[in-house]
């Protein structure tokens, strides 16, 4: 063994990535039509495990549901998985390691699938106004993982093109001094 201690001797300047120089085709399963599954139904310890080998090229996804160890049915739909989702939830184990743990990572499809039943009934019976609202907001949560083309309201890199004055502090003082004015000459036609 070597009894060398420290950082690396030759830092890498980039991250690997897996494939790099090979095409990807979209419709297989991690393309870009089809991405992989959430990983759900394991401790975090596992979760980070299975996470690694997809971002590292190792992961291997299940093609054929597996049998469950506690209730021998073919009912496991996910790599790297060794216990059913009923039987994990009802025993409160891991599905992929079988150990015993207070809180599993992701949610389950059923809860996912209430919940949105839910949403749609809050969508459904609200005003108008508000359907709108929550619509808008979903849709928000959807579009901040591509980048929005809106700049925000906090952006000041366009500033000069829309307000005249360097800042808008500014532009109000003269806004305020425009309306001060225009009060004064339209108290002279004001008849009694």
């Amino acid at each position: 063994m070597s009894k060398r201690q420290g950082p690396p001797k030759h830092q890498n300047k980039y991250a690997w990535k897996p494939h790099l120089g090979q095409k990807i085709n979209e419709t297989e399963p991690g393309g870009r039509f089809r991405p992989l599954a959430e990983i759900t139904g394991v401790c975090q310890r596992c979760r980070d495990q299975i996470d690694w080998k997809r971002r590292y090229g190792k992961y291997k996804p299940i093609v054929e549901p597996a049998k469950c160890q506690k209730c021998g049915k073919r009912a496991v739909r996910q790599a790297y998985h060794n216990v059913c989702r009923g039987c994990s939830k009802d025993l409160g184990i891991c599905a992929k390691c079988c150990t015993r743990v207070n809180e599993l990572v992701g949610r389950d499809a059923n809860e996912e699938e209430s919940e949105r039943k839910t949403l749609e009934e809050a969508i459904r019976g609200a005003r108008e106004r508000e359907r709108r609202t929550l619509l808008r907001m979903m849709n928000k949560g959807k579009g901040a993982e591509s980048g929005s083309s809106v700049p925000k309201i906090a952006d000041r890199s366009r500033e000069g093109d829309i307000f005249p004055a360097a800042s808008l502090d500014e532009y109000a003082e003269q806004a305020r001094e425009q309306d001060d004015e225009s009060d004064e000459e339209a108290g002279d036609f004001v008849e009694d």
